[in-house]
């Protein structure tokens, strides 16, 4: 028996790897969704950028959010919350700062674990 290749497939394996540390993994099985031409959802790019946060790539969380940004993928406070706290891990407080704004503007009251990555992303850089 063959394994269908669904959003829910995906979905499943992304998360893996953002439990698992494997960024790069995850950024393949998002490579081929894309190529599959499945598209992505809330909970795969939450997953991705997840991946990426706990890979210590914040840059690449930061691609990846700039790409739903720009798609029909609806964003959540996960969304917001995986991309502070990459930037977190990677000393990036001013941008994680932005992007604490940026969950106001759009969405009005942040969650916990976004005001707790922005309040460690400040500590960390010593504000």
């Amino acid at each position: 028996r063959q394994l269908k290749l669904d959003i829910v497939t995906f979905s499943t394996a992304i998360s893996t790897c953002d439990t698992g540390g494997k960024w790069k993994d995850a950024l393949q099985l998002m490579s081929v969704m894309s190529q599959s031409q499945i598209d992505s959802n809330t909970i795969t790019c939450n997953a991705g950028i997840s991946a990426f946060e706990k890979g210590g790539k914040w840059s690449e969380a930061l691609q990846l959010l700039a790409v739903v940004a720009r798609s029909e993928v609806q964003m959540d406070e996960i969304t917001f919350s995986a991309a502070i706290s990459a930037c977190e891990k990677g000393g990036e407080w001013e941008k994680a700062l932005q992007l604490f704004c940026e969950i106001v503007q759009r969405k009005g009251e942040p969650d916990m674990i976004a005001y707790s990555a922005a309040i460690s992303a400040c500590e960390k850089g010593e504000i």
